[in-house]
């Protein structure tokens, strides 16, 4: 959306929109910008023109980067630019900037991944009339938590991105939460199903009640997990892979089945999570049966990750 009223740097709305987009995703290619933030341009030279202007008062800037035999334009907020947006207090500020060395550094290609999978469920809540938007998923947000199996240690569980979707289906709207993974095949399969392990314990958690020193220890009550704090329930996991060959990604995917049945954690754990590839998840969309389960059985189910009994109930 929009600022809501004239922004300090007395940018256009685009040029505004596309300040938002870099701040709150870090760093962001001229074709995603035009995906994201002007689709409705059937060419980008608008876009482009808007990019270079807030390059030129100071607020972006740019490296390249060589894709499918091109050069395309990768973008970010310099300081000034991430100051202007908190400026205007619509965003929740982010400690986190961007630098060159950053922008060509060994995260790139991650970090782009995480804007195409967000990229791609925004494209078709446009086309299927639901509810996502550039701004709709942040990226790298911590959830603490303790694990039983490491007592006495606090833990930090990071997902790739935490995304928010509406669901509209005749008067019927849902709010959809996920917890969004990318993994581009350079961590080993354990590492992976580790990932799992985390989500499952999170999932778990509940903070004990801190009582003062000398006082009476109130009545005993269950406490409440730490996820209900943020959300309204638990968030679907999604693990999107890319970054090999679909054979290549079809056996990673049978083998992190293969761990994720062998950990007694997760077989009795409630967590939803289901696995697919980018290039599906760009090319279908979300809710078309894309996903594999990492639990249970194999038989591919859409984002809902409803389970074949859970779907007929």
């Amino acid at each position: 959306m929009p600022y809501p009223h004239s922004a300090p740097t007395g940018l256009g709305q685009v040029a505004q929109q596309a300040a938002q987009v870099l701040y709150q995703h870090r760093l962001v290619s001229t074709r995603q910008l035009h995906r994201l933030v002007t689709p409705h341009h059937t060419r980008s030279e608008f876009l482009r023109r808007q990019l270079h202007t807030l390059r030129q008062a100071g607020f972006a800037e740019a490296v390249g980067r060589r894709s499918t035999g091109q050069t395309e334009l990768l973008w970010w907020l310099t300081e000034k630019g991430a100051q202007a947006v908190e400026a205007v207090g619509l965003l929740q500020p982010r400690a986190y900037r961007m630098s060159p060395d950053a922008a060509l550094g060994p995260l790139q290609e991650h970090t782009l991944a995480v804007v195409e999978a967000g990229a791609a469920f925004v494209e078709h809540a446009r086309r299927l009339g639901h509810e996502c938007g550039p701004l709709d998923w942040s990226p790298e947000i911590a959830h603490y938590y303790r694990d039983e199996s490491r007592p006495g240690e606090e833990l930090r569980l990071v997902p790739d991105a935490v995304l928010s979707y509406v669901h509209t289906e005749a008067k019927q709207r849902t709010l959809l939460t996920y917890f969004v993974e990318i993994d581009r095949t350079q961590m080993t399969i354990a590492r992976l199903a580790q990932k799992l392990h985390a989500y499952a314990a999170y999932h778990e958690y509940a903070p004990q009640p801190q009582t003062a020193k000398g006082t009476r220890s109130p009545r005993r009550q269950a406490p409440m997990p730490a996820w209900r704090y943020r959300y309204p329930a638990f968030p679907r996991l999604l693990l999107v892979l890319t970054g090999a060959s679909e054979d290549r990604l079809a056996r990673r995917i049978a083998d992190l089945r293969s761990l994720a049945a062998s950990d007694p954690a997760l077989a009795s754990s409630p967590l939803r999570a289901g696995v697919t590839t980018l290039d599906q998840l760009r090319d279908c969309g979300p809710f078309e049966s894309i996903f594999t389960p990492i639990l249970g059985i194999a038989d591919p189910v859409d984002a809902w990750l409803r389970t074949p009994l859970s779907a007929a109930a």
